[in-house]
């Protein structure tokens, strides 16, 4: 299994994401939800994994843009999951899949660094 990083390709995470892996010479395959989709069996897999709450994005502009009602409405896993599929730009990116099956939320150097040791 190689290493996936999933995200969308104008973000600035993901971008740093990606330069930082690239600095160090780690190969990695990119799928861009935004463009190539979002699988529901693919998210189901992440939700199981990781939990709804880490992968549903609060401090993003879609998010914000949405209105109080559908933000006040996302209550457990099958709500975010139906939020997450119509919008994936809801989701925290990056979401990095990992050789050995690990799954990360979010870009965090020292802890990247440390798996890669």
């Amino acid at each position: 299994m190689s290493l996936v990083v999933h995200g969308i390709q104008n973000c600035d995470t993901v971008k740093r994401a990606r330069a930082w892996l690239a600095g160090r010479g780690v190969a990695h395959e990119f799928h861009d939800f935004k463009t190539a989709g979002l699988p529901p069996t693919l998210l189901d897999a992440w939700i199981a994994q990781v939990g709804w709450e880490r992968l549903v994005n609060r401090q993003g502009l879609t998010w914000k843009k949405l209105d109080e009602a559908t933000r006040a409405g996302v209550v457990d896993a099958a709500s975010a999951r139906a939020l997450m599929l119509a919008s994936p730009s809801l989701v925290k990116r990056p979401v990095v899949a990992w050789p050995g099956g690990e799954l990360t939320v979010g870009f965090d150097e020292a802890r990247w660094g440390a798996m890669l040791a």
